[in-house]
């Protein structure tokens, strides 16, 4: 598998929303990579798209990460998986080939999507320190059951750097200032 191109790439954010994010294990700072990420994304023009879950029982996204999601990417569903709710296939952003996939939880609505996304031929990427689940035991079994199905796990400074690709211009030392110390 290649390594991340912002230009063919898409970042999707699964499902942190506020009824939910007080019982995953980490919640506070998978939000706030997800955010970092969804930031940088925008900075060096990679779509973002964002599902929720149910809102009405989960409630909608957590600020800030709601405010920096752009309204036309951001989605409800009803299905686990973001692809078997087809809630995406009108965005422009959903036709890229990588996709990189953080949000939670890890082994539900992320691991049904990613293993999804595969079988659509996609190149997939989760971000391990931007997913999480309730218990850090189905964090890591849903981590372990991606990787033999194909999916890359990355953290979030692996995609930051491949997107980037190259140092030693003003991009890279502005978004290496910003995001990368």
């Amino acid at each position: 598998m290649p390594l991340l191109d912002a230009s063919t790439s898409t970042l999707l954010v699964v499902d942190v929303q506020e009824k939910l994010h007080p019982a995953i294990h980490d919640g506070q700072a998978v939000a706030d990579r997800c955010l970092w990420l969804v930031r940088m994304a925008k900075r060096l023009g990679v779509p973002v798209i964002a599902s929720e879950q149910y809102p009405e029982g989960l409630g909608p996204t957590v600020e800030p990460l709601r405010s920096e999601l752009p309204p036309d990417g951001l989605r409800r569903k009803l299905h686990f998986s973001c692809v078997a709710e087809r809630c995406f296939e009108d965005h422009p952003a959903w036709q890229r080939p990588q996709m990189v996939v953080c949000g939670t939880e890890a082994h539900v609505c992320v691991l049904q999507t990613v293993l999804a996304l595969r079988e659509t031929g996609r190149q997939v990427f989760v971000v391990t320190d931007a997913v999480s689940s309730r218990v850090p035991l189905s964090k890591q079994t849903a981590l372990d059951r991606m990787r033999q199905h194909g999916i890359e796990v990355v953290t979030g400074e692996m995609v930051g750097f491949e997107w980037l690709r190259r140092a030693g211009d003003d991009r890279f030392r502005a978004i290496h200032r910003e995001f990368l110390r």
